[in-house]
């Protein structure tokens, strides 16, 4: 059963990091706000005891969830972590 006041905490701590990607950066997240929320993600998927949970030095963050059907197939989920520097990323 979902928490709403759990999951709505998580939600607002997500956003209040400022994500906008910084143009002008020739680095990988570009701004400091976008490592910041991946960290924050990957404790989160540490907390939930998913498996091989990492962050790497571009920001990217993935975590294994171990399957419990026989020969089912891969699934994948993605998503950014920045926002477009036309529009506030808080």
């Amino acid at each position: 059963m979902v928490n709403s006041e759990r999951l709505l905490e998580r939600f607002l701590r997500y956003v209040q990091a400022d994500t906008t990607a910084d143009e002008s950066s020739s680095e990988y997240p570009s701004s400091p706000g976008q490592r910041t929320l991946g960290a924050m993600i990957a404790d989160e998927l540490r907390g939930l005891r998913l498996e091989n949970v990492e962050h790497d030095a571009n920001g990217l963050v993935w975590a294994t969830v171990p399957g419990n059907v026989e020969a089912a197939p891969t699934v994948a989920f993605n998503a950014h972590l920045d926002t477009s520097p036309e529009t506030s990323g808080t």
